[in-house]
């Protein structure tokens, strides 16, 4: 099978594709939104049914949390690759900075509009088309292939993580391919090879029963504001680095290889012209590379307490909260981490303050090899479907299911693929995707199998 083969079945099948992914998008299936929960389900029962539909085995799978799409075609030989992506989104707020619905595809200027375009719909979906084209062009599958299409990606994948020990001989692969990613940028396909672990926290911090007023009890009462930005400034040095004993332990140094060999393809300009960023963090020194790629991070996401609303009240807040996630790299246990970082904390708290910490179960960075087999065929195929080298990334990111199903199934062989791209502003408004890429992860897929 060529790629114009792919390309005329692309070609035939544009109309029809066109309304299954929008159909595919209206669903507004937000994993995070419990009142969302019936979507899910339904988006869920969608993707089975249209999966069935192009004579694909699929059947919804029960977790302690939303249910798994599973999907399996038979192919020449026992060895299996397990296909990962996901049918949640994350919240379309906030909804006022949206040019058009979020859950109703709009398309402009050749961009695609909508929640989900492409993380991860558009992106697991070229890929389901990919498998039914291959099976309708008559062609013999090289191995077995598994669907794992979760609903709680977006919201920790604890039901999956959390369910994988009775489902572990029904997704046993040895090789996962996870289709969530970048491209390097418009034409120059990317494959990852890895991406950040992470580990999160939440702190509460009380200083009194009730709120006080801030005229009577201000220089009486300790604000716990004032606690808590205290608290937390002292996380980092002048310089950017973590001052939590113990937290970069087990870090290896980086080796010429992993430097040479992954690339960064953006530079401080770019990223001020993009998203209006002008100051820059990191630790001191550290190239834009090392600081999303190789180095861990601290961060806070949240920080709360008292009164914001519009004019001025003037209260000292009974409580002062954050929410802080680190993102790790190989060799840091999420567990030591929040560990380190929970000592630290506790051991800086003002006296008569409360501190109260909610940990939330992390999981370690994951890598792969740019020699094997999958990694190979990914890397050609994309190189044949756009004309162009492909490039070896990292991803400062994480996908948590990802390192749970390596260890739980003990894969051997695990790559990442995509077309996003930093411009299609997923997780925020107006997030958007366009066919020209969407033709190009299909292809690539369908060339992909090929090549295995």
């Amino acid at each position: 099978m060529s790629l114009q083969d792919l390309k005329n079945w692309f070609a035939t099948h544009r109309e029809e594709i066109r309304r299954d992914y929008f159909t595919f998008l209206r669903f507004p299936s937000i994993s995070a939104d419990p009142e969302r929960k019936s979507d899910c389900i339904a988006c869920a029962e969608w993707l089975v049914s249209f999966l069935k539909k192009a004579d694909i085995s699929a059947e919804l799978v029960p977790t302690s949390g939303l249910p798994l799409v599973f999907g399996k075609m038979e192919g020449k030989r026992k060895e299996t690759l397990l296909l990962y992506g996901h049918y949640d989104v994350q919240p379309a707020v906030p909804l006022e900075e949206w040019r058009s619905p979020p859950f109703e595809p709009t398309e402009r200027d050749g961009m695609v509009y909508a929640r989900g375009a492409v993380d991860d719909k558009g992106q697991i979906f070229y890929a389901l088309l990919a498998l039914r084209a291959y099976k309708e062009l008559g062609m013999e599958l090289p191995c077995q292939i598994k669907l794992c299409i979760e609903g709680e990606e977006e919201s920790s994948s604890s039901g999956l993580i959390d369910s994988l020990g009775k489902l572990g001989s029904q997704l046993q692969a040895e090789s996962l391919l996870v289709i969530d990613f970048d491209q390097w940028e418009r034409d120059i396909p990317a494959l990852t090879l890895g991406a950040r672990g992470i580990a999160a926290l939440e702190l509460k911090l009380r200083g009194s029963r009730l709120d006080l007023h801030s005229g009577i009890y201000g220089g009486i009462a300790y604000n716990p504001n004032r606690a808590l930005v205290q608290l937390l400034a002292g996380l980092w040095d002048a310089e950017g680095r973590v001052q939590v004993p113990h937290f970069y332990d087990g870090i290896a140094p980086l080796s010429a290889e992993e430097q040479k060999m992954c690339q960064y393809p953006h530079e401080r300009a770019w990223f001020s012209e993009q998203f209006g960023i002008r100051a820059f963090g990191g630790e001191k020194g550290a190239s834009l590379q090392e600081a999303s790629w190789f180095y861990p991070t601290l961060e806070i996401n949240g920080i709360g307490g008292g009164y914001v609303g519009p004019g001025v009240k003037t209260v000292i807040p009974a409580i002062a909260e954050a929410r802080i996630t680190c993102r790790l790299v190989p060799h840091q246990d999420p567990d030591q981490v929040l560990n380190a970082l929970t000592a630290y904390l506790q051991s800086r708290v003002p006296d008569g303050m409360e501190l109260e910490l909610v940990r939330h179960k992390g999981m370690p960075a994951f890598r792969g090899s740019p020699n094997s087999l999958l990694a190979k065929a990914v890397a050609r195929s994309s190189e044949e479907v756009t004309g162009n080298s492909c490039r070896y990334i990292l991803t400062g990111g994480s996908i948590p299911v990802v390192p749970a199903l390596v260890s739980a199934l003990q894969i051997k062989e695990v790559a990442g693929m995509g077309y996003g791209s930093l411009e299609d502003q997923i997780h925020a408004p107006n997030e958007r995707f366009d066919f020209y890429r969407f033709e190009q992860g299909f292809l690539t897929v369908g060339r992909m199998l090929e090549l295995l």
